[in-house]
């Protein structure tokens, strides 16, 4: 069995080696142009040459949750895209969507300043049921998302295109119950997968549906949000703020609104990393089962771009 490997970066050697201990009968060795054609790829971000220059790969394994950066690309016919299921970012991505939550909900930024100001005041506390949280995608990550941010007792509902049951979680779904979800919601939690479909997502129609001082967490990818129509919003008032961890284009151009904006915090696309060691370690369990004819989860419907 043949594997290649592209991360698009300078640090191949550790996942190679990596893998190669998980998958001590394999060759792996990193995608150069001419490489040997290869059965399955380990890839994040590769160029279209690779899959041109590989017709036979029947596996193909990125190292993400999400597959946007695929769905542009020709893969051969007989390829199976899989993506990564957790790995460690469920976690992750709870924690930082908990504590944009709470730092939001908690007023401290509020507090921030005041102390920087060195002033000591306090504001009356709120209550949780006048911010109800929802969140938009309840893949494994948002499903993880919603019920840790139910354990902090607040109203938590969740959308998504197919039918979901969570504990603790109010779910909706498909475009005839998005409305109703928005209306309920005042923290908004984007998860979604980026398709064709959830592209510009969060525009003025859909953030202004929140209720009056709304709050947007976006850790999915940034080309759901409406760059624009977001400023606007957060500029007339009827948006209190918004986390956002990333952005269309990456690392975010100096001089783009969101930098100085004294309502908006950033983060740079570090809410959920990628973890060598579990990564690799699902990876090479898939690969595994793969070859040996079995079923394995996270197998991509490129036609609904998850």
């Amino acid at each position: 069995m043949r594997i290649i490997f592209y991360g698009n970066h300078n640090k191949s050697a550790p996942w190679i080696a990596a893998l190669q201990a998980a998958l001590p009968g394999a060759e792996i060795e990193a995608w150069h142009p001419g490489a040997a054609p290869a059965d399955h790829a380990v890839l994040w971000g590769p160029p279209q040459q690779l899959f041109d220059e590989q017709p036979r790969l029947r596996g193909v394994f990125n190292m993400g949750a999400g597959v946007d950066a695929f769905l542009h690309l020709k893969l051969p016919p007989q390829a199976v895209l899989v993506r990564l299921e957790d790995a460690g970012m469920a976690t992750q991505m709870a924690e930082y969507v908990c504590q944009a939550v709470i730092r939001h909900f908690r007023d401290i930024d509020f507090y921030e300043r005041e102390m920087e100001q060195g002033r000591w005041s306090f504001r009356k506390p709120l209550a949780r049921s006048d911010f109800p949280v929802g969140v938009m995608g309840l893949g494994v990550l948002g499903s993880r998302v919603a019920q840790a941010v139910a354990h902090f007792d607040f109203p938590v509902a969740g959308w998504s295109r197919s039918r979901h049951e969570i504990e603790g979680v109010r779910c909706h779904w498909g475009a005839d119950q998005l409305d109703e979800f928005l209306a309920a919601t005042r923290i908004l939690v984007c998860l979604l997968p980026l398709t064709p479909q959830t592209e510009n997502i969060l525009s003025r129609a859909t953030l202004s549906k929140l209720r009056p001082g709304g709050y947007l967490v976006n850790v999915a990818r940034g080309a759901h949000v409406v760059d624009e129509d977001l400023v606007a919003l957060l500029d007339e008032g009827h948006l209190a703020g918004a986390t956002l961890d990333v952005f269309r284009t990456e690392p975010l151009p100096q001089g783009h609104p969101f930098w100085n904006h004294p309502k908006i915090v950033m983060t740079p696309h570090a809410s959920a990393r990628t973890l060598r060691e579990e990564t690799v370690a699902q990876i090479a369990r898939k690969i595994v089962a793969f070859e040996r004819g079995e079923a394995i989860g996270g197998i991509v419907d490129t036609g609904r771009g998850y």
